[in-house]
C-alpha cells in the first residue's frame, strides 16, 4: 500500500501562485511514477503533470504547460506542483496520483490521495 497525502490548496485570484505538495509513505518502490490530477464540479478527472521518481522525467497537460512544474525531493518521497498565471479554468480539487507507468488515464492509476481544493478567482 501507499499513502499520499496532499498539502497547499487554498484560494487566489487570477495570475496568482500556488504551490502543491503530496508526502508518500509506505511501499513507495511499488510505484516509479508521481502525478497529479484535477477534477472540476460536473467534468471528469483529468490528467495535468506526471514525474518519475528515479530519472525525473516529466510530462504536462497542454493546458497547463508553461504555467506548471512538477518536481521531486526523493530524500523525503514528496512531490510538488508549482502552478503560476494561474487561471479561474484551473479551479478543481487537485488529487495526487502513484502508478508503476506514466499514464494520463485514471483507470492506470494504483493510488491517489484524498485531493485538496484550489480556488481561483477572477
Amino acid at each position: 500500500q501507499v499513502q499520499l497525502v496532499e498539502s497547499g490548496g487554498g484560494s487566489v485570484q487570477a495570475g496568482g501562485s500556488l504551490r502543491l505538495s503530496c508526502a508518500a509513505s509506505g511501499r513507495t518502490f511499488s510505484s516509479s511514477f508521481m502525478e497529479w490530477f484535477r477534477q472540476a464540479p460536473g467534468e471528469e478527472r483529468e490528467f495535468v503533470a506526471a514525474i518519475g521518481w528515479n530519472f525525473g522525467s516529466t510530462r504536462y497537460a497542454d493546458s497547463v504547460k508553461g504555467r506548471f512544474t512538477i518536481s521531486k525531493d526523493n530524500a523525503k518521497n514528496t512531490v510538488h506542483l508549482q502552478m503560476d498565471s494561474l487561471k479561474p479554468e484551473d479551479t478543481a480539487v487537485y488529487y495526487c496520483a502513484a502508478a508503476k507507468r506514466m499514464v494520463i488515464s485514471t483507470t492506470s492509476i494504483d493510488y491517489w490521495g484524498q485531493g485538496t481544493q484550489v480556488t481561483v478567482s477572477s
